[in-house]
Formats: C-alpha cells, sequence, structure tokens
C-alpha cells in the first residue's frame, strides 16, 4: 500500500520547486523513442559505487558540464547566517580545525595539487552525507550551504583532475552522463533502498532515540551557542540520532533486520538475525520491509536477476558468530578484509529475502560468484553488483586508486565475456558523499518528489551497442536504471520512479 507523503516533506518540495532549475534539462526526454536500440540489451550490469559527486571526480571532463560553468553564487559558500565564509576551514572527527590541511579560499580547490597536494592512492576525510544535511546543502538549487553543513567543513569543496583514472579512460570510451542525480538526499543507506525501489523504508514505532530533532521551519536543530560554519557542523547541530524522521521514513543508516548486520545477534537468540533490542551507537534494526521493489517485478515476469556483493560470505560467517565474539570482516578495517558495510545490502532489509527463504539463496550471492558467472557466461538478465568496502571509492576508509583499478578491472572482465555482444553496464555511484556539486537537482512535478533527488553523481555507460566518445546531458536519477529495466521486461513500473526522468534510452546506438 502506498503511504501518504509525509506533511513535512510536502513543505519541503514545494519550496525546492520554487526554484529554477539551473543548468538541468526541464522538457521531459521521450522515453517511447529508440525501442529497438534498447530491445537489443539482453544483459543490464549494475556496478554501484561510494561516495563522490560528479565535480568531484569529473568536473574537468572535456565536453561535460563541469567546474568551469559553475557561477560564483554556486561556488561561494555561506556560513548559516547567509554571508560568505571568510576561507574554507577543513574539520577533524573531533570538530576541531584539521592542521594536516591548509585553510584555502572560499570556492572549489584541486585536491591533488598545491597546497592540498593528496594522491588517490592516500584516505582523505569523508564529509558526512545525510539525508537532513544535503537538504539544506542544496539550498533551493543555489548549493551554497555545503561547507557550512559539513562536519568536514571546507574539504567538500575539494576536486581531483580525475584524467588519470582508468574509469576515465572508459568514460572517454564509451558515454559519461553529466545529468545523472542520485534519487534521495543524503546517504548510502536511504540510496540503496532507492536503487532496488524508488522509495524510502518505514520505522513507524522507531524510539525517540533515533528520530531526527528539527526546528519549526524543518531544518536541523541548532545549537544557539555555535552559529558559525567557522565552528565546523558538528558543534552547531544538537545531538540526537537522525535515523528516522518525525512521520516514520526511515532516511539515515539503520542495521539490517537479518545477518550479516551491525547488530550482532542477541544472546541466546537466533544466529541469523540482529538483536531486536539493537546495539549501541547502532540502534534498533529496521523492522523487515514489505514495499514492492525492483526484484518483486522481476520475478513476477519470471526473469531472472541477481544481487552480488563483495565479502558477502565472509560478512555472513562473521555475522553468525556468538554476539560477544569481535566482528572481523563487518565494518572491519583490518588489512586483508573486505570492509563489509552491512547498510549496503539494500535486500538484506527485506521480509522476502528473510534468512531460510529461497529468494535469498536464489537472489543473494556473493562476488566471487559474479567473477565465475562472467567467465562462464552465465550472467542473468540483470546484475547488480556492490565490491567490497575497500574496492567502492569511500573516503576515509578506502582511496579513489583501488576502487578505480578494480572497477576497470571487473569492466574488461565483462567486455570478455561471451555475454558482452548484447551487455548494457552502468557503473554510477550511490551518493555524493557530501562533496560539493554545483548543477542544481530538478524540482517540480516529475523532476523531483519530497525524497530527492540529491546532489549529481557520476555515471558511465558501458556496452557494444552505446554511444561512443559521448557526453550524455538527458537528465537522470537512480532510479531511471530501474525505469530502463522497467521497460525492457516489461515489467510492473515502480510508483516512486520519477515520471520526467531519462530511462538511459539515450545513452543507445540507434
Amino acid at each position: 500500500m502506498q503511504r501518504p507523503t509525509p506533511r513535512w516533506l510536502l513543505v519541503h518540495a514545494a519550496v525546492l520547486a520554487a526554484f529554477a532549475l539551473a543548468g538541468c534539462s526541464t522538457a521531459p526526454p521521450a522515453q517511447g523513442g529508440n525501442e529497438a536500440a534498447v530491445q537489443r540489451i539482453g544483459h543490464v550490469v549494475v556496478i554501484f559505487a561510494e561516495n563522490h559527486s560528479f565535480d568531484n571526480l569529473y568536473g574537468l571532463f572535456p565536453g561535460a558540464d563541469g567546474i568551469a560553468n559553475a557561477k560564483p553564487e554556486q561556488t561561494t559558500q555561506l556560513d548559516h547566517d547567509g554571508t560568505p565564509l571568510k576561507e574554507l576551514v577543513t574539520f577533524g572527527a573531533d570538530g576541531k580545525p584539521d592542521p594536516r590541511f591548509p585553510r584555502m579560499p572560499n570556492g572549489p580547490f584541486r585536491i591533488d595539487a598545491p597546497p592540498v597536494n593528496r594522491s588517490i592512492d592516500e584516505l582523505v576525510p569523508s564529509p558526512i552525507h545525510a539525508y537532513f544535511h544535503n537538504r539544506e546543502q542544496i539550498n533551493g538549487g543555489r548549493n551554497n550551504l555545503f561547507a557550512a553543513m559539513s562536519t568536514a567543513g571546507g574539504w567538500t569543496m575539494g576536486y581531483y583532475d580525475g584524467s588519470k583514472f582508468q574509469l576515465w579512460q572508459w568514460a572517454k570510451e564509451y558515454t559519461l552522463a553529466d545529468r545523472f542525480f542520485m534519487g534521495a538526499f543524503g546517504g548510502s543507506y536511504l540510496n540503496h533502498h532507492y536503487l532496488i525501489c524508488a522509495c524510502a523504508a518505514h520505522f513507524d514505532n522507531a524510539p525517540a532515540s533515533m528520530r531526527v530533532r528539527l526546528d519549526a521551519h524543518g531544518k536541523l536543530e541548532k545549537r544557539p551557542e555555535s552559529p558559525s560554519a567557522n565552528l565546523g557542523a558538528v558543534q552547531v547541530y544538537s545531538a540526537g540520532g537522525g535515523q528516522v524522521g518525525p512521520d516514520g521514513l526511515s532516511v539515515n543508516t539503520t542495521q539490517p533486520p537479518f545477518q550479516p548486520s551491525g547488530v550482532p545477534p542477541a544472546p541466546g537468540g537466533s544466529l541469523t538475525l540482529a538483536d531486536a533490542n539493537g546495539a549501541p551507537g547502532m540502534g534498533l534494526p529496521l523492522p523487515p520491509q514489505t514495499t514492492k521493489t525492483i526484484g518483486d517485478t522481476l520475478s513476477a515476469k519470471g526473469v531472472e536477476w541477481a544481487w552480488y556483493a563483495g565479502g558477502w560470505k565472509e560478512a555472513l560467517a562473521d555475522g553468525m558468530r556468538p554476539p560477544a565474539a569481535k566482528r572481523e570482516v563487518i565494518y572491519s578495517r583490518t588489512e586483508g578484509t573486505p570492509m563489509f558495510q552491512p547498510h549496503h545490502q539494500p535486500f538484506n532489509y527485506w521480509a522476502r529475502f528473510a534468512p531460510g527463504t529461497a529468494d535469498r539463496d536464489e537472489h543473494l550471492k556473493d562476488a566471487d560468484d559474479l567473477m565465475q558467472d562472467i567467465s562462464f557466461g552465465r550472467l542473468p538478465p540483470v546484475t547488480f553488483f556492490k565490491p567490497a568496502g575497500r574496492y567502492t571509492q569511500h573516503p576515509s576508509y578506502t582511496d579513489i586508486k583501488s576502487g578505480d583499478a578494480y572497477m576497470a578491472d571487473l569492466l574488461a572482465r565483462l567486455r570478455a565475456s561471451p555475454q558482452w555482444h548484447d551487455m548494457l553496464v552502468i557503473l554510477t555511484y550511490d551518493e555524493n558523499g557530501g562533496y560539493w556539486d554545483h548543477v542544481a537537482p530538478p524540482s517540480g512535478p516529475g523532476w523531483g518528489d519530497a525524497l530527492g533527488p540529491g546532489t549529481r553523481i557520476p555515471t558511465i555507460v558501458i556496452g557494444p551497442t552505446v554511444k561512443r566518445g559521448y557526453v550524455d546531458h538527458t537528465t537522470y536519477d537512480t532510479a531511471s536504471i530501474l525505469k530502463f529495466i522497467t521497460r525492457r521486461f516489461g515489467l510492473e513500473p515502480l510508483p516512486g520512479v520519477r515520471a520526467n526522468m531519462g530511462d538511459l534510452s539515450a545513452t543507445l546506438q540507434p
């Protein structure tokens, strides 16, 4: 059953709709065209990387709408009182200026050039990437509150010259989409859910400790003694979990009810489940969800599909250890582990894929299974792949170079696969990782709604029938992937998919 949109989100959506779509297409793409090209696709492969905005990685890409097109009102970051920041300060996890990074002029800056000089094989700060923060950072499309609304402060304005990336070369050879937006405001948790259902999960009975604290204007409650962004956003905002909105939408990281989960099993309980009483720092696990997903619509039509995840088998075994045992894979940053992130596994939140079900065994698989299925030409018609945490390019616990090499190798394997001839590969990112981007997300009927879209993210479309050396300016969001899959296989449409967003057919050769 479709739930009514919460009142506080309707107010926010109305505010966003009042602003122009700066730099964005306002005419809906032709969804019925290029049908023959769509039907030539027999295998869709979705690779879901992590936490970078378009400008952060591809802002210098030739022919794309990059940083050079940003206007001063987009690059100049404001303080909470509406005045321009005097300089950009990078804050550490303690909320204090990080002495490792220089203070920078107010505007975008190169991370991999003087005076910052960080290479792509180094770990760098991870700006906060959360639902309520991202809404305010975008500031009605002006994108000028990113530094003020970031726990890392001015670091959010950094970007790279990506021309040495291996993935950049794939983008040059095939199609780079420069109007692709993350489907929902905020972080990885919500955008992984959005990828499979174009929706947010519900936690109607969440305790007060997990609920956000908002002021009378629907913005994050602010401590009166910390009025300036120069003090660091980590000090500005009141405590509170912020995992669940006022009307029960689960928008920020909450743990799965099934293992592998950040919440261990209950003492004396089933080792396949997370403790219903939660865990310190995690809150309660999300109740099993029943909203319709792309998995449901594919299965209803008899179309085979799978979600492959790096480290799945290791994490499953790790999660089913006794609750007192120290986790060695789940959220572990120990050298040699996959750095498995349970909140990046969306189907593990749904009742249909609970432990012991046939659907779980059939559809949730490990990265080792993916590599074998690629080699032997056994990929199902629809494949989702979540790399292990150490290869997702997520700042703070992995670097860009490792994921760049890993995903480039994966693309080479796919191109060598017996199934390559009818394959469409979509390599995209779950969300912006808190990094700034200059292009305003689209808004208004058919383009946006209470959940998003959020900030622009990189997306590369690859395949033998994809346009070569092409930059696609069509407006897309994360659910455009669902829209393409639905169109290609004649599925029941999911209600949350936005009507005017493109379906990726414009990336295909006629």
